[in-house]
């Protein structure tokens, strides 16, 4: 993980974190599963991807997500997003319908949500990779050490942001925010299973853009371009 691909903005603040034990032993962990012929996903070139799409001084909001697809093809490093052709899993077809719910907006045919990273969403899973068909599979192995760290960096040195919380899971993971100096918003997580009990309906788009408008920052549009290039 020497070589990663992570905007330079990321690398000034995180440099001192791969040179943690946890991250060491994370790096040996990764190594020993592709050695065991392991399929991770997302590919190595994009296992920072949130980082490298979203610069630190540009993020306005941050989503928080648990680990990675496990499906062939479908994580490339941002949160709850596919590549383009893959086709939408549930939650984010959720997400897509509580924004035509909130905002009017159309979903789009595909779930490539660059767009909204290169905006200043910031699509952070807690754990960067998995196993392939193995939900979970890389969870306490240190990436949740590492993405602490991002929260931390953001809520300590940034202002105004908004950060999306879904589920008890990201709840507990921005449990450090300062909720004085950043907005949260919480709901129950955008999956099947409860997506009824209150992320339909949480309107957390519009609270985003109506906040950042406040303290003069611009909204995000939330609109994804018809069709996406991005692999």
């Amino acid at each position: 993980m020497r070589d990663v691909r992570l905007h330079d903005s990321w690398k000034a603040l995180l440099s001192p974190e791969f040179e943690q034990d946890y991250m060491k032993k994370l790096r040996a962990f990764l190594l020993q599963q592709k050695q065991d012929g392991r399929m991770i996903y997302p590919p190595g070139a994009q296992i920072f991807n949130a980082l490298d799409q979203t610069t630190f001084e540009n993020v306005k909001v941050v989503i928080l997500g648990q680990d990675p697809y496990h499906g062939p093809g479908q994580a490339h490093g941002l949160c709850f997003s596919v590549s383009a052709g893959v086709p939408k899993p549930p939650s984010l077809q959720n997400i897509f319908k509580e924004i035509e719910r909130d905002l009017g907006i159309v979903p789009s045919k595909h779930g490539c949500l660059l767009a909204w990273a290169q905006q200043g969403v910031l699509l952070l899973n807690a754990v960067l990779t998995v196993e392939h068909a193995q939900a979970g599979s890389h969870q306490g192995k240190g990436w949740e050490l590492f993405t602490d760290r991002i929260v931390s960096l953001l809520n300590e040195q940034r202002e105004h942001l908004v950060f999306m919380l879904w589920g008890s899971y990201a709840q507990k993971k921005g449990a450090i925010i300062d909720r004085h100096r950043h907005l949260i918003l919480e709901s129950p997580h955008p999956s099947p299973l409860s997506a009824h009990r209150g992320f339909f309906g949480n309107k957390h788009f519009s609270s985003a853009n109506r906040y950042l408008i406040e303290h003069g920052i611009s909204p995000i549009n939330w609109q994804l371009p018809e069709t996406s290039i991005y692999p």
